[in-house]
């Protein structure tokens, strides 16, 4: 008895001694942003942009991650039928997740609706405040359509997240001189 006492006592002392808890490290996404910010070239942040985007195609949802894989290799084998049908039954059990709505709006432009691919982009970055692709992709489409300051505005959000964001920051320039003016 008085060795189960002991054990007993001396497993309290130990449970009771303070641990030191490690450092929480940032989580793995902001640890990406931060590297993207740094990248110096668009070759060096293509790598970074591919995990974010994978990190973006994650919902926590297995059945749903499922159905993104389909509609993906659907759209990898021009079968834009079925990756509609499967964008919008992912868009409809999970309204909430972002990159489907991403997925859909890029095949509604590559179909040629324009006006619906700019609802489901609005509708991914308002989900995705980080989601600087979308971001992209809805500020060439307000350019198009002639929405130049809210094409600026989309632009300098999406370069404020990825600094070397193919084409945007040459799309900026030009925007920003048209909207804003030339400096004197």
């Amino acid at each position: 008895m008085r060795i189960v006492l002991v054990f007993a006592l001396a497993f309290l002392s130990v449970a009771a001694a303070p641990r030191k808890t490690p450092k929480p490290k940032p989580p793995p996404l902001d640890q990406l942003f931060a590297s993207l910010a740094k990248a110096q070239s668009p070759e060096d942040a293509k790598p970074i942009e591919e995990q974010i985007a994978g990190i973006f195609m994650q919902s926590g949802s297995p059945s749903v991650d499922l159905l993104m894989a389909r509609g993906e290799a659907a759209l990898a084998g021009s079968d834009g039928d079925t990756a509609k049908k499967l964008f919008d039954s992912i868009t409809a059990i999970a309204p909430d997740f972002a990159e489907a709505w991403h997925q859909k709006a890029l095949l509604q432009s590559d179909s040629g609706d324009d006006e619906a691919a700019m609802i489901s982009l609005t509708r991914a970055v308002t989900l995705n405040p980080r989601q600087f692709a979308a971001m992209g992709e809805l500020g060439e489409m307000l350019e198009e359509y002639g929405n130049k300051d809210g094409a600026l505005k989309m632009y300098k959000r999406a370069l404020a997240l990825d600094p070397q964001l193919e084409g945007a920051a040459k799309r900026l320039r030009a925007l920003e001189k048209d909207v804003e003016g030339q400096g004197i």
